[in-house]
């Protein structure tokens, strides 16, 4: 109910009660449009309630609540409320709540249409000559965007692969029964090693009996004409096509290649859609490396059927890149290596070092040159490893020989470097490894009664290692030091590091200076006790045992 005060004035003509009586006929006024405005405001009111219903029930993802003209959100349909009565006002309301309407229907339908964007991006082309990324090898998706998941790369149509995957479906509850059975018959047995020595089942002599008989009965090679056939593929398609794959091997042992390029291909697609394989970029994101997930920091020229993944599956023993979890659970229950191939030359606790020919071990080699670049800015040798020795680091325990880091150096280098690339594992950052390689690197200079330095130019974290560890060798040396005289030659020739590198190192620690034309060494006992302080901190640190060392150093070097 509206209040009224009659206001009171100073004049007595009655000009006050005129005005008062003009106040009353705009009230009444104002009261009638009232009530018209709050029926019309009650019917928009309920339209509002519901479209707010229909956005909760359509756009899930969307937790903003539906607003008032004035902009906050409203508790209830009675906090709505006209500020001022005027036809103006009611008309803006009215068009105000209508727009907020159709905003609400078409927020209803965004997520749907999202969501259909997010699971396929129509800009993204197969790399296949000739295809328009229509189909998928499952016959499950309706397209693809690698050779993985290519029809044609698989001289296959998109209809084929939709009937080959309808026919294999139709296996599915045979070939569940017998993984339940075959899971059974593991937990069955409590020692998995028991299974080892005991007889196969009659089921598994049958089923042994069937496949090679299978394989009894494939043709002993391919004909004439088949070979005609191949050769023509191969010559009108090159690369881009997968070879004819018909008459090589038996129909069983095809069979089985061909479900596991479908289950590849679909664990593929399953990635993409989680958002883990990166669409349009040639950039690994991130690399499943033993128990770590590491992300990369550079690109690493992989090939683009690996690149474009955005992840990569490594074994840490042998180095080998896959695709998925499947084909690296597969490959691990298979590989044999342990440890890195070469020979052990240093052992100290857990911690040993293996020196890999890349001559002799070339494959091994280029996969941790690639596996290096993901972390390193400046590196650019990939291939080219025949020339270069590797010195991997390692951290051993009851599963194997884990990789920490490496340093490479030229078998025979003519500016005498120890070292043409040094990595540490981001996993084993931070903990000493660095200096661990260093040191070692100018332990094989020493041996080899030679003087040594870093190839340039060093990333950043290698010249922040660098120079800490140069600083740590020039203050154990000054500290032991008990003449007056000192010469930076003899200091080389003590540590193994080159004198540029002393100079620099000394300069940065301002203890060389110049004076009456002669340049000084100066014995800075604060930096000295410094360190001390801090070698007594870290005295159970890690740090080669020149004494574990079992090397000669190779002919020609």
């Amino acid at each position: 109910m509206l209040r009224f005060q009659r206001t009171t004035g100073s004049s007595s003509d009655g000009t006050e009660d005129s005005d008062f009586s003009a106040d009353l006929e705009h009230t009444e006024a104002a009261e009638n449009l009232r009530r018209r405005s709050s029926a019309r405001l009650t019917r928009s009111s309920l339209r509002l309630s519901q479209s707010s219903q229909d956005i909760k029930r359509g756009a899930d993802r969307d937790e903003t609540p539906p607003r008032t003209p004035t902009g906050n959100a409203p508790s209830s349909e009675s906090d709505i409320e006209v500020s001022s009565p005027s036809n103006d006002h009611d008309e803006r309301l009215a068009k105000e709540l209508s727009l907020k309407e159709a905003a609400a229907h078409d927020l209803s339908h965004r997520p749907k249409r999202r969501r259909f964007h997010e699971s396929y991006n129509f800009n993204m082309k197969c790399p296949t000559p000739g295809c328009n990324s229509l189909g998928h090898l499952t016959g499950r998706h309706e397209r693809h965007f690698s050779i993985s998941g290519c029809p044609l790369y698989h001289n296959l149509s998109a209809d084929e692969c939709k009937t080959v995957s309808m026919f294999r479906q139709g296996k599915v509850t045979t070939r569940d029964k017998q993984a339940e059975e075959r899971a059974l018959s593991h937990r069955q047995d409590e020692n998995r090693h028991s299974t080892r020595n005991q007889a196969p089942t009659d089921r598994q002599q049958r089923y042994k009996e069937k496949v090679t008989e299978l394989r009894r009965k494939r043709n002993s090679g391919l004909n004439k004409e088949q070979k005609e056939k191949c050769t023509e593929h191969r010559e009108s398609h090159g690369m881009s096509r997968e070879p004819l794959l018909e008459n090589i091997t038996s129909d069983y042992d095809l069979e089985l290649f061909r479900k596991a390029q479908a289950r590849a291909s679909d664990d593929l697609e399953k990635l993409r859609l989680a958002g883990q394989v990166s669409e349009g970029s040639n950039m690994i994101k991130t690399i499943v490396f033993g128990r770590f997930e590491l992300d990369t920091w550079y690109h690493s020229p992989y090939p683009e059927e690996y690149a474009r993944l955005g992840r990569l599956y490594m074994c840490e023993f042998c180095l080998k890149y896959m695709k998925s979890q499947t084909i690296l659970r597969r490959h691990m229950a298979k590989c044999v290596w342990k440890h890195p191939p070469g020979d052990e030359i240093y052992r100290k606790g857990n911690i040993s070092v293996f020196e890999v020919d890349g001559k002799k071990n070339k494959i091994y080699c280029q996969n941790l040159c690639l596996l290096a670049k993901l972390f390193l800015d400046h590196k650019t040798l990939y291939y080219d490893v025949e020339p270069f020795l590797f010195y991997v680091m390692t951290e051993a325990d009851n599963t194997g020989c884990h990789l920490v880091g490496y340093f490479s150096k030229e078998k025979n280098s003519f500016l005498n470097y120890n070292v043409s690339c040094i990595l540490t594992m981001p996993q084993y950052m931070r903990q000493g490894y660095g200096k661990m390689l260093i040191d070692f690197s100018y332990l094989l200079s020493k041996v080899e009664e030679k003087v040594g330095s870093p190839e340039r130019p060093l990333s950043d974290l290698g010249l922040i290692s660098y120079r800490s560890y140069w600083k740590d060798v020039l203050l154990r040396y000054l500290n032991n030091f008990q003449g007056k005289e000192i010469s930076i030659k003899e200091i080389s020739q003590e540590t193994a590091v080159n004198p540029v590198d002393i100079v620099s190192t000394l300069q940065s620690l301002q203890m060389l200076k110049y004076w009456k034309g002669k340049h000084l060494v100066l014995k800075r006992q604060d930096l000295i006790d410094d360190w001390k302080a801090k070698e007594t901190k870290r005295s159970n640190g890690k740090t080669i045992d020149p004494t574990a060392l079992k090397w000669t150093p190779p002919k020609g070097t």
